[in-house]
């Protein structure tokens, strides 16, 4: 059995906390009528891209938890998907409408920051163990 670094225990846990806040969050502002009035200009591509990520989420933490490189590797496929729909997200505002929430910038650079450090530091941590042997 690999021994699972301390660290990648943390990514595991927050990916996972994460994705269940996402899934929440992101139901809510598709499924709730009561927030969808009161949610302002959203950008229903992202919205659902967010929600559905979520579940992405909860498998990579899951993934991670077990020391899979199957982990490390939807790790980097949720940060660059993240980044291209940032990148969607602002080139949308810019060519069509103006229109968007500020939160979800916010809300964006977040996941983005978050999956980018995840990816990354997962991917030394593989390549790490996987050099003495133990992955």
């Amino acid at each position: 059995m690999n021994e699972r670094p301390m660290m990648i225990t943390v990514f595991a846990i927050v990916a996972v906390a994460f994705g269940a806040l996402t899934l929440f969050s992101g139901g809510r502002n598709l499924f709730d009528a009561a927030v969808i009035a009161t949610a302002g200009n959203t950008i229903g591509f992202v919205l659902w891209f967010n929600f559905l990520a979520g579940f992405a989420y909860i498998a990579a933490g899951g993934l991670l938890w077990a020391w899979k490189l199957r982990g490390v590797q939807l790790s980097a496929v949720i940060a660059g998907a993240t980044l291209l729909v940032f990148l969607a997200m602002g080139i949308y505002v810019i060519q069509f409408d103006g229109l968007y929430n500020g939160k979800t910038v916010g809300a964006m650079a977040l996941r983005s920051t978050v999956w980018l450090l995840i990816a990354v530091l997962a991917r030394g941590y593989w390549q790490r163990f996987r050099a003495i042997g133990v992955a």
